[in-house]
């Protein structure tokens, strides 16, 4: 919920558009966190934004858990006994490495929702909220009786967040969508491959994690306005949508207005925008090095200790590059098979010229450069103890949020509803004794 203005503290000017009858609506920094602020210590940006996550799998959970990574209070939602089915993500008995990975910072509470009680606990803790999100198929929340109407009456500022495969408008709105899905209907897969093979699916899964930051960015957006306009309000993202943001440039490039269909070029442009093999030739034994001007051709000349290419009447102009460019790879690539890919990066990067090594998953949590900057990061797990994962790309100078480990099921169930409710023992021993929650992990 929103914090008043700390007693000690001056009332603030008003912002740019708010009047000063809604000054007391906004979240302003208390005095314990200036003074936690003088001793050195951070107060996390999004400290007491709250958000009820009703989400699963990816595209939803990427959204929350970014958001719970710059101190917003993120409560998932998960059906008792069951919860995100992401937790038996590849058959995994206990919680999976996938959802470990897109859960951090989150707490827990099981609730079956299908269970009038259990609906009952989950409207009543609503109004504590700021936000909430959901990402379930085509109509599952409807049946729920838990749309945008029915939560708004509830809580009339609330910001309600979702997302859908294509929409909830629209002749293929009741269709059902996950990652590789919506990057085939974005056109992706379209301009992922060799040019004379059929489209391939890209390795990333950015059609369910770049939609969710997208409505993390959403959702930021519309808690400003919020707070300018005491407001809440809905929103929508479309996977189909969202990821066409990821094909601009290949829609501006190649597809002259969207009058024809954007070629595949495999794994670059000639030469200069290219794979090329490292020794000892392993399966992810390759560099990618993108020359994009003169002074970097020459600098790679001098890199690969080949100047007399420089020289040469069929590589010193860009066009006679482009039209000899299976002689000029051939050229480079003898440089390359000689070294490993990480004595080719540091040689071609570091004379200027865009480079780098094909890192595989084992290779980043091995990158001297991640651990150097600690994103590398070991969290204890109650299930598979001290493991290691990726930390938050999003670093702060005024904000720092230590990662903590995606919570069992329901592990938080009594601790939240006993806050937001203010229930005792005994009415949460009888709400678990309904099926209404369940505090198995509590």
């Amino acid at each position: 919920m929103l914090l008043a203005p700390a007693r000690e503290a001056p009332v603030p000017a008003p912002l740019p558009g708010i009047s000063s009858s809604r000054m007391s609506d906004l979240q302003w920094i208390d005095t314990a966190s200036f003074k936690a602020a003088n001793e050195g210590r951070t107060v996390p940006a999004l400290d007491g934004l709250r958000i009820l996550d009703m989400t699963q799998w990816e595209a939803g959970t990427a959204c929350t858990q970014a958001l719970a990574w710059l101190g917003a209070d993120v409560v998932k939602i998960e059906p008792p006994g069951k919860g995100d089915p992401g937790r038996r993500f590849t058959g995994s008995s206990d919680d999976s490495p996938y959802f470990i990975n897109w859960n951090s910072n989150k707490r827990s509470v099981a609730i079956d929702l299908q269970n009038p009680a259990g609906r009952d606990v989950l409207l009543r803790m609503l109004p504590r909220y700021d936000v909430f999100v959901e990402n379930y198929g085509p109509g599952v929340v409807e049946k729920l009786d838990l749309g945008y109407d029915t939560m708004r009456a509830i809580h009339p500022t609330l910001i309600y967040a979702r997302v859908k495969g294509f929409g909830t408008s629209g002749p293929k709105s009741v269709y059902k969508c996950m990652d590789m899905v919506a990057q085939a209907a974005s056109g992706a897969m379209s301009v992922t491959g060799l040019p004379d093979g059929p489209p391939m699916r890209p390795g990333p899964t950015m059609a369910d994690s770049g939609t969710g930051t997208q409505l993390a960015i959403a959702i930021l957006a519309a808690y400003v306005q919020r707070l300018r306009t005491g407001e809440g309000q809905l929103i929508e993202l479309s996977m189909q949508e969202a990821m066409t943001y990821y094909m601009r440039t290949q829609i501006a490039n190649g597809s002259e207005w969207g009058t024809r269909a954007a070629a595949r070029n495999g794994n670059g442009y000639g030469a200069e925008m290219n794979l090329y093999p490292c020794s000892p030739g392993g399966p992810n034994d390759y560099i990618y090095l993108m020359i994009v001007n003169s002074r970097m051709w020459l600098n790679l000349c001098e890199a690969i200790d080949r100047p007399d290419l420089a020289s040469d009447p069929r590589f010193e102009r860009g066009r006679g590059r482009n039209e000899n460019a299976d002689a000029l790879y051939e050229e480079i690539a003898k440089f390359t098979r000689l070294h490993d890919k990480h004595e080719v990066m540091r040689r071609i990067a570091s004379a200027g010229v865009p480079c780098s090594a094909v890192l595989d998953t084992r290779d980043l949590f091995q990158d001297p450069h991640l651990r150097e900057r600690d994103f590398i990061e070991s969290i204890d797990h109650a299930q598979h103890g001290t493991v290691e994962i990726l930390g938050s790309p999003i670093r702060m100078s005024a904000s720092r949020v230590a990662l903590e480990a995606a919570p069992l099921l329901g592990q938080h169930t009594a601790e939240v509803v006993e806050r937001d409710l203010g229930l005792g023992a005994d009415e949460l021993a009888a709400l678990r004794a309904s099926g209404a929650i369940d505090q198995r992990n509590g």
